[in-house]
């Protein structure tokens, strides 16, 4: 059952997301060769309290980690260590808090020094699927515009779609009804009501999109050893159009990067 939220609780949720946004955004300058994603998490962990909240992600079934810390190969759900990272690595940091009763949850895949070519057209076109389904979650679609319009943007550059993880609806609990996968047909799927909030998060492989596991339980690596991609992004439907709650401005910041890939999807006048 689709829980929605009132404009209230959007803005409840909003706080919970950027928060994550902040974080991610603090961890950008600290991803570089010879750190290690043990120390990223311990710095998530403290920003994260800092700023009234709970680490979304400790302890909830069971994960060990403030920080799902995921690279190269790793699609997502890799436990962070004290291996530092390398020149050319690529790190999927999935993050998430609670405050205010309320998650927010949200992913940005870094480069880490100079990567190869082939693996940061993969991260672009990763990242502009992501987009492309916001832009279809909106009153008189459904769950299947979102996920056949990433996977026809990636697919169509030979990219492979991961089918067994996908996005989900958010609220009190990080996993609500509906589930969004990253593929799917048209005009399938359950229905977009207003006041839904969904966390959007294409999963994107350079090579095949069958997917292996660690032992440990958690880890999830690409079946031929390719890279993989991870963006996400909290989003709202307001006014049967989508509005982010997540932001990677705080990103874009500190990597002295311009985008202006949120143009018309967040609030304009908001002071983040």
């Amino acid at each position: 059952m689709i829980l929605t939220k009132t404009r209230e609780e959007i803005e409840l949720m909003r706080e919970s997301a950027l928060i994550v946004s902040k974080t991610l955004g603090m961890l950008a300058k600290e991803v570089k060769p010879g750190v290690s994603t043990l120390y990223l998490d311990k710095l998530a962990e403290e920003f994260i309290r800092d700023h009234q909240a709970i680490p979304g992600f400790l302890g909830l079934y069971d994960f060990p980690n403030t920080l799902c810390m995921s690279p190269n190969a790793q699609v997502v759900h890799g436990i962070p260590n004290n291996k530092p990272m390398e020149e050319g690595d690529i790190i999927s940091i999935d993050c998430g808090a609670l405050k205010n009763g309320f998650y927010g949850d949200h992913a940005y895949t870094f480069e880490v020094g100079e990567v190869a070519a082939e693996t940061k057209k993969l991260l672009q076109i990763t990242k502009e699927s992501l987009y492309v389904g916001i832009r279809e979650f909106k009153i008189g679609n459904r769950v299947g515009d979102v996920g056949f319009a990433i996977q026809n943007y990636c697919e169509k550059q030979g990219y492979g779609i991961v089918r067994e993880l996908v996005g989900h609806g958010l609220g009190h609990e990080m996993h609500e009804d509906p589930e969004m996968p990253n593929y799917g047909r048209r005009g399938k799927g359950k229905k977009f009501i207003e006041g839904m909030v969904v966390a959007i998060e294409p999963m994107v492989n350079l090579g095949t999109h069958k997917i292996t596991q660690l032992k440990d339980g958690w880890t999830i690596l690409t079946k031929d050893g390719k890279p993989s991609a991870h963006f996400e992004h909290d989003v709202a439907l307001v006014n049967g159009k989508p509005e982010l709650l997540s932001t990677f401005k705080y990103i874009y910041e500190a990597l002295g990067i311009e985008n202006n890939e949120e143009e018309g999807l967040r609030q304009q006048d908001l002071v983040l």
